[in-house]
């Protein structure tokens, strides 16, 4: 099986060193650049199966380098995790609604680092859930079709946006979706949701969910995500 390329974007030297390191004795194929002018270069000269991308780069910025990956149709399926410091939590909700993947903090456990990158590219091989079609996770299920929800084979009784949140979530297990991501994919309906109400919806589903509502994890600063056990 051939080793899956991974592009590590970071002008801090020891942090690079980290990085690369975890990740070539994972068995993946590192390369490192410093400045986000090289990101871009060395992505259009070998696309990579997942680019590791700092925010705070000199030139071209992170956020920037995203910004022209996730606009260039030829190269907008690869996934991309964010590397940011604390405080910089606008930063990533920009980054996430761009159309980035995930994202770590420094400091971070190399371990749990790891466990991301393989959550992330695994995810990029699974097959989208057919939007008519029972999505199974955990002991939820989920019938787009009948708009039925059941946990242990009990229905839940869920309002529209409840139902769609919870669909939208349970679709990408790990998947960190912004607050602005979930009102767009439900105004999509025409229906009327603002930030501060995805918020009111999360605690009204947790209260239906019962024992299974620590399956919708916050992320703070950012939005939501279906717990992924990986």
């Amino acid at each position: 099986m051939t080793a899956e390329k991974i592009l590590v974007v970071e002008d801090e030297e020891d942090i690079q060193e980290l990085l690369r390191y975890n990740l070539s004795r994972e068995a993946f194929k590192v390369t490192c650049v410093d400045t986000g002018e090289k990101a871009l270069k060395q992505v259009a000269a070998e696309v990579p199966d997942l680019v590791v991308l700092d925010l705070m780069l000199p030139g071209i910025d992170g956020l920037n380098v995203c910004r022209s990956i996730k606009t260039d149709a030829a190269l907008r399926d690869i996934p991309i995790i964010m590397v940011t410091a604390k405080g910089e939590e606008s930063d990533v909700v920009t980054g996430l609604e761009m159309g980035a993947d995930d994202y770590v903090t420094k400091p971070f456990s190399p371990k749990i680092f790891i466990s991301r990158v393989r959550a992330v590219l695994r995810r990029r091989t699974e097959p989208a859930p057919a939007e008519d079609g029972v999505l199974t996770v955990k002991d939820l299920s989920i019938h787009p079709g009948r708009h039925e929800a059941k946990v242990k084979g009990q229905k839940l009784d869920l309002t529209f946006t409840e139902f769609r949140i919870l669909q939208i979530l349970a679709s990408r297990p790990g998947w960190v979706f912004t607050r602005g991501q979930l009102v767009d994919a439900i105004r999509g309906e025409d229906h009327a949701v603002t930030d501060r109400s995805v918020d009111f919806q999360i605690v009204g589903l947790r209260k239906k969910l019962g024992d299974c509502a620590d399956y919708i994890e916050t992320v703070r600063g950012v939005g939501y995500r279906f717990h992924d056990d990986a």
